[in-house]
């Protein structure tokens, strides 16, 4: 039976890769990369430096290049458009896998953060197992996520003495604020939906491109320095064509220092 590796590879710092990814990767036989095009060939070139730095002496691993489905992003029917883009996945990978992994062969995803968080590659696999058209087994190697990363950087922790923290994303945040949460963590936030709470007391704690040449981080009350995120998150849009960012809103506490 065909065996998969999804490999969690961190946000972006090469040493933030894990020693059970790198021996996940030296037992690949095929690693596919998927690509999104041309304005994140870097975020390809990134994935093919981890590879070359952590190969063993002897290990060669075909690298089989996956082109990405177009996805309606702006879709009105959101659940509806992934769950169609992550057919179209499934029919890409399914094939690949079929034609570039031998019966007993080895391959291996690599997956930006951690699989578990806001990404689709377990869930195509699954897809792909289901239709029981090609048979395989795989595991899920997990990864330094970049809200981990977030944390680290700014030196604070998720979550409060007694508190919870909630993990969500920039489409429910347009929403509004959880009720009950004065910690959450946020990604894909395209629309910079922290601005519409700049009337609001909280503090933000954001970061892109976090562990790489590229990074920028800024906190502070989110009445103050919104708009200077937005500036900067423009410029780095305007400057590679893509960002990875995630921030952390948290709510003071009475008696607490303000940021």
């Amino acid at each position: 039976m065909r065996s998969l590796l999804v490999i969690g590879i961190g946000p972006g710092d090469p040493e933030q890769v894990t020693v059970q990814a790198i021996r996940g990767l030296n037992r690949a036989d095929v690693v596919f990369v998927v690509e999104k095009g041309s304005d994140t060939d870097d975020l390809a070139a990134a994935r093919h430096q981890i590879i070359d730095r952590y190969l063993e002496p002897g290990r060669s691993p075909r690298i089989v290049g996956l082109s990405d489905p177009p996805r309606d992003r702006d879709a009105a029917a959101y659940r509806e458009a992934v769950q169609d883009w992550r057919r179209q996945r499934a029919d890409v990978w399914e094939a690949a896998i079929a034609s570039e992994l031998s019966d007993l062969g080895c391959g291996a995803f690599l997956v930006w953060g951690d699989p578990a968080i806001y990404d689709s590659t377990i869930a195509v696999l699954e897809e792909i197992v289901a239709r029981r058209t090609v048979e395989l087994d795989y595991e899920v190697i997990p990864g330094i996520s970049s809200l981990q990363a977030l944390a680290a950087r700014h030196r604070i922790g998720w979550n409060r003495v007694g508190g919870s923290v909630q993990i969500t994303t920039g489409r429910r945040l347009a929403q509004g604020l959880p009720d009950g949460t004065d910690d959450v963590l946020v990604m894909l936030d395209g629309g910079c939906a922290f601005s519409e709470l700049a009337g609001q007391e909280l503090d933000i704690y954001w970061g892109a491109y976090v562990g790489t040449d590229d990074e920028i981080l800024v906190s502070g009350p989110v009445g103050e320095v919104a708009q200077e995120i937005e500036r900067l998150r423009g410029q780095a849009r305007t400057r590679k064509g893509w960002v990875m960012d995630s921030y952390l809103l948290r709510r003071p506490r009475p008696g607490a220092t303000p940021s």
